[in-house]
């Protein structure tokens, strides 16, 4: 909401103060960027800026050059002699100025808008905004009630609805208590869902009272008797070792095989990770409103992917795509939840079924139970080293269910490691899966890097000296490992009853290198992060206070995943029903302090920075605890009662 209309303006020559910023309408193909040869709006994988700056940036300078093509007309000069600055055309030879406004109300815009060169954007020594602090343009919005959610929406005739859902994943109601429901106080009826039952009342604490008394009747769903626990301590190893398994291969260089049969030392070991729920902090929710036809429906929604959720809900209510108009609001985190339009397309199926605008909420206990989760993980991974100590076989396999939501960040683009072969095995369960800010990058990168740090202790060498010299670092993984080795003067002694752990980072074209200050209370099992550093290389960073804010804030996302969430099924039904038995990090155990440091690439185009704070934390935080006590976590995350088994084995 910043930094995207920022470097439009930049380019343009736009006066910033007078910038309005609004959300743009739910159509890829206009305002959409270019991933995969295709158009689309979805905010997610760290993308917006990346994929967004070419692209404004020409829009911009077109905007730019019509304005100052009419301004030359106007004068009689050429356009080669003018220039602008911000909000004007000025003409340096008579010292005549122009306002955009000005010009605007006499312009001729061309159809096409003309072509742009590259030679004819903006050099980066010329940039107003692009790189330098600016303050955000949502904040005071936010701090003063106008951002407008999807909860915040009233419409004339509103009801409320709330929706319970199969306990277990891929189930439907058959039948239900609908008379006792529909005599409860302000009750106005009942609608089937695909996978549930919506109530509707007049109030939301008369349908959230409703839905308590609500008893269903259930079809089998997909995931029936399924126990996670079970299934990733036995099956998913039964998987990894049959040799028939079904498996998919990532990465295949040089000849694996070969660097293992010749290998003068070898080192192999496994990793676990359990699912994790998304706990945005804003209930799922969405306001839809059908016309008196019922041929055409509005939607209020906060959502990640605008395009994606405007099909989903033209689809669910049998629409085509022109019928429905999607309204976007601010939305209270969407970590990779928020991007399919599964609650707002129930929002459309109640309006259309009671023919009245609806605002449909989902409890915290309804968001969990029919949540959509980062899968969980089995990995083994193997290592050959050669006679000069390299690492020159790396092997790595993946076992889970999720498809591309468990192999993203198990390719290492920042060792080249001559040989090697990365694959993964599938298994299917019927439980819902979603990306997860980061995806498996969390998994995979945790797994990556407590096992380099594994085998540099064993060769008695310290973690970032081993990754140079013996696991074919990349220059610019280098280069980020130097700079958080200084900033967390790596080798100076710590604190009585502290120790660092390092770890790479990589998501979205973006990597960084970062470290953990760590302390352990052996008679509880909690570990306290007490500092953390993470050098970046970013590309251009647009917005570099924004984008540290972010930054930090995918650090503290991940310490709150790696020290305490996780999600798991008994029986095919989720066990967690809240943030009393489903923890997350708390205030009290934030870091004392967070470096964050970019490296200047402002030559480079900018990469992901929506994410590059998560996947390095767990490594870190596991290579501290072996520091601390000469053990080895290898499931993820680390609980208390976790902590406590591991020492004692």
């Amino acid at each position: 909401m910043t930094s995207l209309p920022l470097i439009l303006a930049d380019e343009m020559d736009a006066e910033w103060s007078k910038v309005k910023v609004e959300f743009a309408p739910a159509d890829p193909t206009n305002y959409g960027y270019t991933f995969q040869n295709a158009k689309a709006m979805a905010i997610v994988g760290s993308r917006a800026v990346m994929l967004y700056y070419n692209d404004l940036r020409n829009a911009g300078a077109q905007v730019r050059k019509v304005l100052v093509a009419n301004a030359a007309e106007k004068w009689g000069v050429s356009p080669a002699s003018l220039k602008t600055e911000p909000g004007f055309v000025v003409d340096p030879a008579s010292n005549r100025r122009m306002s955009y406004g000005a010009i605007a109300s006499f312009a001729k815009v061309p159809s096409p808008l003309p072509t742009v060169d590259k030679s004819e954007l903006k050099d980066k020594k010329d940039f107003r905004y692009i790189g330098k602090p600016m303050p955000r343009r949502d904040t005071p919005l936010k701090v003063n009630g106008t951002a407008q959610y999807a909860m915040d929406v009233q419409l004339p005739g509103m009801v409320y609805a709330t929706a319970r859902h199969s306990p277990v994943h891929g189930g439907a109601p058959e039948s239900w208590n609908d008379a006792k429901v529909k005599s409860m106080k302000g009750v106005l009826g009942t609608v089937k869902l695909p996978d549930g039952v919506a109530i509707v009342a007049d109030t939301l604490p008369h349908a959230l009272a409703a839905r308590s008394a609500l008893e269903v009747k259930w079809t089998k769903g997909a995931a029936e008797g399924f126990d996670s626990e079970q299934n990733l301590n036995q099956t998913y190893l039964k998987v990894h070792a049959d040799p028939h398994a079904k498996t998919q291969t990532l990465e295949a260089k040089g000849d694996a095989k070969s660097a293992f049969s010749s290998a003068a030392k070898t080192y192999k070991a496994e990793y676990f990770s359990d699912y994790g729920y998304h706990a945005q902090m804003e209930p799922l929710n969405a306001v839809a409103r059908f016309n008196s036809s019922l041929n055409h429906v509005e939607v209020w929604e906060g959502t990640q992917d605008p395009g994606s959720s405007r099909e989903a809900i033209a689809r669910a209510v049998g629409l085509n795509i022109d019928q429905v108009t999607l309204h976007q609001c601010y939305m209270g985190g969407g970590f990779g939840r928020r991007s399919l339009g599964d609650y707002s397309s129930e929002a459309a199926r109640i309006a259309r079924e009671v023919k009245r605008p609806v605002k449909l909420v989902w409890t915290r206990e309804e968001d969990i139970a029919h949540g959509m989760f980062r899968p969980q993980s089995f990995q083994c991974l193997q290592a050959a080293l050669d006679k000069d100590g390299k690492v020159s076989g790396w092997s790595h396999c993946v076992v889970g269910d999720g498809g591309v939501l468990l192999q993203t960040g198990i390719r290492i683009p920042y060792y080249e490691i001559p040989n090697q072969h990365i694959e993964a095995r599938g298994v299917s369960h019927g439980i819902r899966l979603k990306h997860w800010r980061a995806v498996g990058h969390v998994f995979n990168v945790y797994a990556i890097e407590s096992f380099v740090d594994e085998m540099a202790a064993a060769e008695g060498m310290d973690p970032i000296e081993f990754r140079m010299q013996k696991m074919s670092m990349t220059p610019r993984a280098r280069a980020l490992f130097e700079k958080v080795a200084q900033m967390s003067d790596w080798k100076a002694p710590r604190p009585e009853g502290r120790a660092l752990g390092v770890s790479i980072s990589e998501r979205s074209r973006s990597l960084g290198a970062g470290v953990a200050e760590v302390s352990l209370d052996r008679t509880s099992g909690k570990i306290t992060v007490h500092k953390a550093w993470l050098a970046v290389d970013g590309g251009l960073v647009v917005q570099p206070g924004m984008a540290r804010a972010n930054v930090e804030s995918g650090i503290l996302y991940g310490l709150s995943s790696v020290l305490h969430e996780r999600v798991t099924m008994k029986a095919g039904v989720v066990e967690q029903t809240n943030f009393h038995d489903y923890h997350l990090l708390r205030m009290a155990d934030l870091p004392e302090t967070m470096e964050v440091a970019f490296l200047d690439r402002s030559d480079q185009p900018p990469s992901g920075l929506g994410e590059i704070g998560n996947p390095w934390v767990a490594g870190a935080v596991a290579n501290a605890f072996y520091k601390l006590t000469g053990k080895r976590l290898y499931h993820m995350p680390f609980t208390p009662e976790r902590v406590k088994g591991t020492l004692k084995a």
